[in-house]
């Protein structure tokens, strides 16, 4: 169950517990580094392939699912409506389900309230919409600051929002994490949902960015 707790002008929703070790690297990562390094030292793999490939993972299959979710929901109010009632199952119906997303939960931003994600003790995080987590979302600095200073993380990654609007913060568990569904921008009606989707960032599904309308094409010389 989730609580609010307000602080500083913002409201902070903190998960009870999230049943697992907080260790900033545990002994299964120790483990894991140190497979590599031997498996790189026989030349069994590749560290630049690897590399390339878990950054195809974080930066284009996993946030496209989740954009393809923002997407159907600005187009389609009946999956947004269950979408915001039943976020996994919504979810599960695009197809997007797995480890890390077994239960989530979906916040939309709107003129009077912007929300954030992030997790405090560690980094938990929605693979299944989102791919892996940026190193930033995984660091101690924007673990504890966001929850004390989320304007301030805001103008960090460019975005400044109207005094009026409020921000909730939640901290995801290892049962529970959630979706930001950004606001629609404006001057998108004529697009399809494809479209849109090519539209959402990996960033502002966290919160951190704010989708902005495509540039206008220039006319022809």
């Amino acid at each position: 169950m989730s609580q609010d707790h307000p602080t500083n002008g913002h409201e902070h929703a903190h998960g009870d517990d999230h049943g697992h070790d907080h260790s900033e690297l545990g002994e299964m990562d120790l483990r894991v580094r140190a497979l590599e390094s031997v498996l790189t030292q026989k030349g069994y793999i590749d560290p630049a392939a690897l590399d390339a490939l878990i950054d195809t993972y974080q930066t284009r299959i996993g946030p496209r699912n989740g954009a393809r979710v923002v997407a159907r929901a600005w187009v389609d109010p009946a999956f947004r409506e269950w979408l915001l009632a039943d976020a996994t199952a919504a979810i599960a119906s695009l197809g997007y389900t797995g480890r890390q997303g077994e239960h989530m939960v979906a916040v939309e931003n709107t003129d009077e309230l912007h929300h954030m994600v992030v997790c405090t003790l560690c980094s938990c995080y929605p693979w299944p919409v989102l791919g892996l987590p940026p190193t930033w979302y995984k660091s101690a600095p924007y673990r504890s600051r966001v929850v004390k200073d989320p304007r301030g993380v805001l103008a960090d990654f460019g975005v400044t929002l109207p005094d009026s609007t409020r921000i909730r913060v939640w901290d995801s568990t290892a049962e529970v994490r959630y979706l930001v569904i950004p606001q629609r921008p404006p001057g998108t009606g004529d697009l399809g949902e494809d479209e849109l989707a090519a539209l959402v960032s990996r960033d502002s599904m966290i919160g951190t960015r704010l989708v902005e309308a495509p540039a206008e094409q220039g006319s022809p010389a």
